[in-house]
């Protein structure tokens, strides 16, 4: 596991903390083991779709942390040519009804996938991507006001 851990990651830290999480999923997930292959090829493709799924979270992190610059470069760049323009992401957050704070900062600020809020809160997949959609919005009109 390890081994493959790190020629996907190419760095010999994550794929130790890699290999941790892979035997803590074996662990959570041993029961659906049907025994249809050889228990060695279930494991390699639970590593493997461990790893793919690390990735795309780390991708989408960093596309986040490069929005959050771009708001922060625009407001600087708008500060700067109206002084009296103030765009002030936490209070256009704040002033969000507590459903859509929730909902957008457990999407867009820690990153969780569509279906893990919607099991965190309690409501359907569609809902919580409506949420987030009118959550957005909601931001979107305070930060141009």
């Amino acid at each position: 596991m390890y081994a493959i851990c790190l020629r996907m990651s190419g760095c010999s830290r994550e794929a130790e903390e890699l290999t941790q999480a892979v035997y803590v999923r074996c662990w959570i997930k041993l029961h659906q083991f049907r025994g249809d292959s050889r228990f060695t090829t279930w494991l390699h493709r639970l590593t493997v779709n461990l790893v793919v799924e690390q990735r795309k979270k780390q991708a989408r992190i960093q596309e986040r942390e490069r929005t959050v610059q771009d708001l922060d470069s625009y407001g600087h760049h708008a500060r700067a040519a109206m002084p009296e323009t103030r765009i002030d992401l936490e209070r256009a957050i704040a002033g969000l009804p507590e459903r859509a704070r929730e909902v957008l900062v457990l999407r867009d600020v820690q990153g969780y996938p569509y279906k893990e809020v919607a099991q965190l809160t309690g409501v359907a997949v569609g809902t919580v991507k409506a949420q987030v959609h009118r959550a957005r919005k909601l931001v979107r009109r305070a930060l141009e006001s």
